[in-house]
Order: C-alpha cells, then structure tokens, then sequence
C-alpha cells in the first residue's frame, strides 16, 4: 500500500479517514506541514495537508527531494500553499466544495448571537439574572447586507437572508447569480448595515477591510468573516470597534490563527495582543475556524481527498487539480488544451 503522510491531524480526521480508507498507509502527524516539519513525509508519495499548514517553497522543495508526489489538500482554499513553486514538481488537489451551507449556517448564528446577545443571555440566566439590561437587539428583517463573493457558500448564505426579509447587495469579480443585485464595492460599504465575506484570500483581496474600507462603511456596520483571516486588517477592525464605527464583529477566522486555532491554550498566556484584545470585546464573537465541522463535511472531506488520491495514481483526469496556469488567462488555455491534467 502507498503511503501517505497525514499533518495537522486531529481525532476527528483519523476517525472519518479511517473509516474511508482503503488503498494507503496513512501515517498521521500532529504537526503541522512546513520547511521544519517536511522531513516527517520521509518514505511517503503522497502528503495531506490543510489549511494552516504552510507549504512555501522551501516546503515543496524539501516535499520533492524526498519523492512527494502529490500534496492532496482536505480543504477549498489554497491560498497556503505556492502553486507556482508547485508547478511541475508535486501535483496539488484540493475538496472544492464541502459544506457551503454549513458554513453559511455558522455566518448567520454569528450574527444571531452578535444581534441578540445569545451568548450574555446565557451566561447570566446560568446564574439566575434575567435581566434584559444591555441585550437590545434590532430587527433584521428590511435591513442591507452586503455579501462580498457569491460562491457556493455566498449564494447559500443569501439564501438565509432572504428568508428574514433582508435586502441584499453583492459584490464578486465574476457574478454567478442572476437572483442578486450586483453594485460597486464602494456602493456595498456605504449602504451595508452588515457586510458579511465569502471571496477566497489572493494578493487583491488580502486586508479588503482595512482602515479605508471601514471609513466608507456605515456608523454601527455589523462585519462577519467565515472565509479567511487576512480579508481583515485586525488592528483596523480593532480601532474601528472601540471607536464605535463598528457595533460588532463575528469572526470564525483570524489572520495571524495558524499557530493558535485547533488548539488549546486556556492554561497559557497569548502572545497576540490584537487577539486577546479581540476576544475581550464584549460585541466580538470569535470562533475557532469551525464553520465547515459538521458530520457531513467531514464526510465528504476525506471522500473526496480519498478520491483525489485515488484518480493521481490510477493516471485519471484531475477534476480537482489546482495549478497557477490555469489562473492567469490566456495560459489557462494552453494548459489544460488537449491534457486531462495541468501537470
């Protein structure tokens, strides 16, 4: 049997993996995947990865010497890994879609619980105060959102508001609904009572609200991102809030999380100072990267990296293959013409 190199794995994954598992060794790590931690693939073709593993150059480069075929990703994004040091070295796949509508489920109880003030009522009925001083909320139905990315899980988070009664403005570089009503990215700042971020993290992207964007945006906006970390300048978000311009903030990502979320640090004192700042904020709810962790995605994640593994050594066409090519215009073309793989 092949053998593939698991990292970042936790009790979850080997459950799920286990169960679907039928044509490799896999060896699972603790570690996270980097240039420190590469040397751990030894003897393996194969190695899955996850979102806060860090799989630059140096990583790929040390990956390939020892004979690494194929980094399988069990997550959407890649904005980790370097597709372009990548390139004609070690295959990358990737689970596209796993839970969009559980992702956009945990978007909406954010604001829910941001809103409402679930998580204050439930922590003063556990000690028998039932006062409602300080837990005004407001109607959400007729209010302005603003989703920024209208993939799978943009579009299923619209599908929620629509069900309260919200108006609703989008924004994406490429529209892919005909049911929204498409503005300006200044336009959606302006007139947004809650923006809530869906776009994958690129060069563009990275800090899209930053100090700028949040001046544009209404007194009392509501910010919610269950997409990636760096979307947000954290330390402009954080002034942004004790300034009051922002009444509140739901975040199940973080941009500097990759040494702290998945695990547990409630017997140590954080280093992040942006961070513990955030978490003190009685109007930011911040959760540990948990918007996909249902049952279903967990499923589909090892299904479908399963699959993935499966159809690189078998020599079929990689529906799920990632490649830097097939991103920048008229090389896409060129790449994939007459192929069934980019590399």
């Amino acid at each position: 049997m092949k053998r593939i190199a698991f990292f970042d794995a936790k009790t979850y994954d080997e459950e799920f993996f286990n169960r679907y598992n039928k044509n490799y060794k896999i060896k699972y790590f603790e570690s996270k995947l980097n240039q420190d931690t590469a040397y751990l693939a030894k003897g393996a073709v194969g190695v899955i990865a996850f979102v806060n593993d860090e799989i630059n150059a140096t990583t790929i480069d040390k990956l390939h010497k020892l004979g690494v075929k194929i980094i399988a990703l069990r997550s959407a994004g890649y904005n980790n890994v370097d597709i372009r040091a990548a390139y004609q070295k070690i295959t990358v796949v990737r689970v596209p879609s796993y839970s969009p509508e559980a992702v956009a489920e945990h978007t909406m109880a954010l604001l829910l619980n941001l809103n409402r003030k679930i998580h204050k009522a439930y922590s003063r009925t556990r000690d028998f105060n039932f006062s409602l001083h300080s837990l005004l909320g407001f109607k959400m139905h007729g209010k302005t959102v603003g989703i920024i990315g209208t993939g799978k899980i943009g579009r299923a988070f619209a599908n929620i508001c629509k069900g309260f009664g919200m108006k609703i403005l989008a924004y994406d570089l490429y529209p892919s609904s005909e049911d929204l009503e498409y503005v300006s990215l200044e336009r959606l700042f302006r007139e947004s009572d809650i923006i809530s971020l869906h776009c994958p993290l690129t060069e563009e992207t990275k800090h899209l609200i930053d100090e700028n964007s949040l001046n544009m945006m209404k007194d009392g906006v509501y910010i919610l991102n269950t997409s990636r970390g760096a979307l947000i300048d954290s330390q402009a978000l954080l002034a942004a809030l004790k300034s009051r311009k922002v009444s509140g903030a739901g975040l199940d990502v973080y941009e500097e999380e990759t040494e702290i979320f998945y695990e547990d640090y409630s017997d140590m004192i954080i280093d992040d100072d942006t961070l513990a700042l955030l978490v003190s904020l009685p109007n930011v709810i911040i959760t540990s990267h948990q918007a996909f962790f249902t049952k279903e995605a967990l499923e589909t994640i090892a299904q479908t990296t399963l699959t993935n593994l499966d159809s690189f050594f078998l020599g079929e066409d990689l529906e799920n293959e990632i490649c830097y090519l097939c991103r920048e215009g008229e090389d896409a073309l060129k790449c994939r013409k007459n192929r069934k793989r980019c590399f």
